[in-house]
């Protein structure tokens, strides 16, 4: 488990069975902010940048609205899941659009590929953890 699924653990304000929803939420969202701002940047530096530019940008919306919601659901103390709500759909609905562009190029780009796969992840983690909220 990693340093943040262990601190989150061991918060007072674990609600009882979302805990582990919500260590997968953030770790899937650091893992895909990272991991988009990566992409955008390897894009930015293939040949064909100019096929490129709507993935750079979905990438990088993608990557700042998962570095939001990753830091909003480690925010545990506060009653505020209207908020929380409205983000982790924001955010999965980000990942899913950037996973879709990816998707369109990951053919000819690895980089595409993995992180079509970090933002279907990120995407699925938002939506599990909507439910159990």
């Amino acid at each position: 488990m990693s340093t943040v699924g262990q601190i989150l653990y061991t918060h007072p304000e674990d609600p009882e069975g979302v805990g582990a929803k919500i260590t997968a939420c953030v770790e899937a969202c650091g893992e895909c902010a990272q991991v988009c701002t990566v992409c955008a940047d390897a894009c930015l530096g293939e040949e064909t940048v100019a096929d490129l530019v709507a993935c750079v940008r979905t990438d990088l919306d993608c990557a700042d609205m998962c570095a939001v919601t990753g830091r909003a659901v480690s925010r545990r103390t506060g009653e505020e899941d209207d908020v929380l709500r409205l983000l982790l759909e924001a955010c999965a609905e980000a990942c899913r659009k950037c996973a879709e562009e990816c998707e369109r190029h990951a053919g000819e780009h690895e980089h595409c590929r993995l992180c079509a796969e970090a933002c279907r992840r990120c995407e699925q983690a938002c939506r599990e953890l909507l439910a159990a909220l």
